[in-house]
């Protein structure tokens, strides 16, 4: 994303959030309801618009050895996905929430979810 202004998301590292597109999105039960499982975001890549979450989109990678990695062979890890494929959970309404900026009373800026009004 080369744009002249960093864009400004409201996921940040080591928050809770639940993957709404893909391979990793919930499954609907007999009910006609979601099962969410909420997973932390291990990075946030602004410039790509992308993040990477524990346990989605984990893709198998080859390495040669080397001085690290005496053996080589394959190893599993996590690949980014897009930003706009995960909300954050809130905690308070057990579901996820879009999110608003707001001040609080010292005017510092605080993320409030827009379905329970909590603080996240």
């Amino acid at each position: 994303m080369k744009t002249r202004f960093k864009p400004k998301y409201n996921i940040k590292k080591g928050d809770l959030v639940v993957v709404i597109s893909g391979d990793s999105k919930p499954r609907k039960d007999e009910k006609g309801n979601y099962e969410y499982k909420p997973r932390v975001v291990k990075e946030v890549l602004v410039d790509e618009g992308k993040v990477i979450v524990e346990g989605v989109n984990i893709v198998k990678k080859h390495t040669k050895p080397s001085a690290q990695n005496t053996k080589g062979g394959i190893i599993s890890q996590e690949a980014p996905i897009h930003i706009s494929n995960v909300m954050l959970w809130d905690a308070k309404a057990k579901a996820p929430a879009k999110v608003k900026r707001s001040r609080d009373d010292n005017g510092k800026i605080v993320r409030t979810s827009k379905k329970s009004g909590g603080v996240i």
